[in-house]
């Protein structure tokens, strides 16, 4: 298996001969080095409705005949667009032919706002547990600290966590510390930092704070095999 990171929460895991990717933001990411005309992908795995997760989304599905894994609302509401969507909900778990999916709570918001500035609900914004070949991936998606991380750290053997450490809109440095120090993944990789302003942060200081040889840095199209 490998995890490729593209910037803000972009995750492209490459199993069993598929190419997955988690909240493809790929168009106005300054953070990425993707560029969305040129992505292969057979399944997306959405945490969210927010803008800077679904991203490509319905572009990327249409033209690779791609299926979008996303919480019932949002799956539903890309159906209206002829995506090809599997909907989940929060504790549910599928098995697919590419791996297993599950998804977790996550304390956020979920929405897309459209042309004539209406709000339109998602659903409940979700974390996701990903596995194949023996690994078990966890995504946080947008989330601030919760206690359940604990259980969520006891139920699964983690081999790689994707956390938001931007704050602002998500957990920061120190509260990200503390989640992975509950979920016992073997390696944290830092997501959802520098892509704005407002969530700027250092990375390197945020792997300080982990236990030795857990935190690594990933820079836009660095990767990590397992």
């Amino acid at each position: 298996m490998k995890l490729t990171y593209y910037g803000h929460s972009v995750v492209k895991i490459e199993t069993g001969g598929k190419t997955i990717f988690i909240d493809p933001f790929i168009t106005g990411n300054g953070a990425t080095d993707l560029k969305a005309d040129d992505v292969h992908v057979d399944v997306i795995l959405l945490t969210h409705g927010h803008g800077d997760h679904v991203g490509d989304t319905v572009p990327l599905a249409l033209r690779n005949n791609a299926l979008v894994v996303a919480p019932f609302e949002l799956a539903t509401y890309l159906s209206w667009q002829g995506v090809n969507v599997h909907p989940m909900h929060i504790g549910g778990a599928h098995e697919f032919e590419f791996g297993k999916v599950k998804l977790t709570q996550a304390f956020h918001g979920s929405s897309y706002i459209d042309e004539n500035k209406q709000i339109i609900y998602t659903g409940m914004p979700c974390g996701m547990l990903f596995s194949a070949e023996g690994k078990t991936i966890y995504h946080a998606g947008d989330t601030a600290l919760f206690s359940d991380m604990k259980l969520i750290g006891e139920r699964n053997d983690i081999d790689v966590a994707f956390l938001p450490i931007g704050d602002n809109f998500t957990m920061g440095p120190e509260d990200a510390a503390l989640a992975a120090e509950w979920l016992k993944a073997k390696t944290v990789v830092p997501i959802h930092y520098n892509t704005f302003p407002v969530i700027e942060q250092d990375p390197h200081k945020f792997v300080s704070m982990l236990k030795h040889g857990v935190g690594k840095v990933l820079k836009p199209g660095e990767s990590i095999e397992l």
